[in-house]
């Protein structure tokens, strides 16, 4: 099967600088570890990406149409259907007292904000600092040593693929999904409840839904709090030769007290 432009595929990749053979970006966790950029609490496995709507490079998305899937493919991007060239005059001499935290001199290759934009530091002087605006990977070849895992095929996992794309923290197994002509109903589990940004990732998730599948006319959330069972003390048994007799007990006012048999 050949990938066409607007196909929903999962992808797993390994991505690096051509002049260094440095791996920058995977969605392979061993490889990651090995070459030390592995990230804690982000998912490894394969990427949704809709062919064609520029969720990856534009380059990258262009080379994707026509490929086979299970057959890892080598892709070579230059510099201007990558990041772009590298622009000098985007290198700038600031002030050192521009720079939040002046208590904490910049460090080189440190990433900082001025001006609501992102740098890299290249050097730090006597009171001033040169930083780069250029995108990291400006004017670098790129290497994307990629497969096609999959094309999904059918409306629901083209759905809950979109699910999980927004909400990667919690196992898609635990979320409900029933589909009706013009509607979506998705069941949250608990587990999500708490989740930081949960409400954005809700919207994301109704919007692509109705991007793509423009028939579906609403989305619907169902957060449900179930009630939970009373925690009980568990109940040990004495091991067997070890009770302690009962001791008979004292009349009162000539009665006789009855201990019940166990």
């Amino acid at each position: 099967m050949m990938v066409k432009k607007g196909d929903f595929i999962l992808i797993d990749f390994v991505a690096k600088i051509k002049e260094t053979g440095e791996i920058f970006d995977t969605t392979v966790q061993e490889v990651a570890k090995k070459a030390r950029i592995f990230r804690e609490g982000y998912v490894y496995e394969p990427m949704l990406v809709v062919v064609g709507e520029g969720w990856v490079l534009k380059g990258l998305d262009d080379e994707l149409v026509g490929l086979d899937v299970d057959k890892p493919s080598t892709i070579e991007l230059s510099p201007a259907k990558a990041f772009g060239p590298r622009d000098p005059s985007k290198l700038k001499l600031i002030p050192l007292r521009r720079i939040k935290n002046e208590d904490m001199p910049p460090r080189l290759g440190q990433t900082i904000e001025i001006d609501g934009k992102l740098a890299v530091v290249r050097s730090v002087g006597a009171g001033r600092v040169q930083v780069d605006f250029n995108p990291p990977l400006a004017g670098k070849t790129l290497v994307y040593e990629l497969t096609v895992k999959r094309v999904l095929e059918n409306k629901e996992e083209k759905i809950k693929a979109l699910m999980h794309r927004r909400i990667q923290a919690i196992s898609l197994e635990k979320f409900g999904l029933k589909l009706a002509e013009k509607e979506a109903a998705i069941e949250i589990p608990e587990d999500a409840f708490l989740l930081e940004g949960l409400q954005y990732a809700k919207r994301g998730i109704a919007t692509d839904i109705q991007k793509f599948f423009p028939e579906i006319e609403s989305v619907t959330f169902t957060e449900t709090f179930k009630k939970k069972p009373p925690v009980t003390e568990p109940q040990t048994k004495p091991v067997p030769g070890t009770e302690t007799p009962s001791k008979p007990a004292s009349s009162t006012s000539g009665e006789t007290l009855q201990h019940a048999q166990p």
